[in-house]
């Protein structure tokens, strides 16, 4: 039986990146070929949450491959047929605004349309502090979209940040082996998650 390759690539939401590197090792011991794929900004830039060569450094040690940060990097992922599934955790409003309005300028993005030409699965993990205003557009453009899939996501506080949504990246795996059958996990809406750490 062949390895499934997937691709799991970070946008934004730089606070989120912690869990999400749990996440990628636990898909790596489950037996994925794991590519990692960076937006510019994830690529480059310093946060108060991890020095970007960090997070080169983290992926490249969890994944075995130094990550895919260019557009000529990216483009032939569709065209070679590199990968069976595409993962984007987590997925930035600013990221979900231009992929729902086909504007695919960082690599995250452009790998993503490029697995798309085959007809497999491209799996969101939405992580915003305007999922509830002007990301919910958004969010419901691409809930229509065919082969994308959505990791469930809900409110992560409520009183604090109302309109802020995540995803619940713990769930990546079974919402990935949905999408692998062509299946949406659900339910899609969850409510108050648990904050990390709690």
């Amino acid at each position: 039986m062949s390895t499934t390759r997937v691709g799991f690539a970070l946008t934004g939401s730089f606070c989120t990146f912690s869990r999400v590197f749990r996440v990628i090792r636990e898909l790596k011991d489950f037996g994925y070929d794991i590519t990692p794929i960076l937006s510019f900004a994830s690529a480059g830039e310093d946060t108060r949450f991890h020095p970007h060569d960090e997070v080169w450094r983290t992926l490249e040690e969890i994944t075995g491959k130094a990550p895919l940060s260019t557009l000529s990097q990216v483009e032939p992922i569709g065209p070679k047929k590199m990968l069976d599934a595409y993962i984007i955790a987590p997925m930035s409003g600013a990221s979900m605004g231009k992929f729902a309005h086909g504007i695919f300028d960082t690599p995250a993005l452009l790998g993503a349309k490029s697995h798309l030409r085959n007809s497999r699965p491209v799996l969101v993990a939405p992580s915003t502090n305007d999922g509830l205003s002007t990301a919910a557009e958004n969010i419901g453009k691409i809930l229509g979209m065919r082969n994308v899939y959505f990791v469930p996501f809900g409110q992560d506080d409520p009183a604090g940040k109302p309109r802020s949504v995540v995803a619940d990246f713990e769930k990546i795996p079974e919402a990935l082996a949905a999408a692998l059958a062509g299946a949406q996990m659900q339910p899609i809406l969850l409510g108050t998650l648990k904050k990390e750490g709690k």
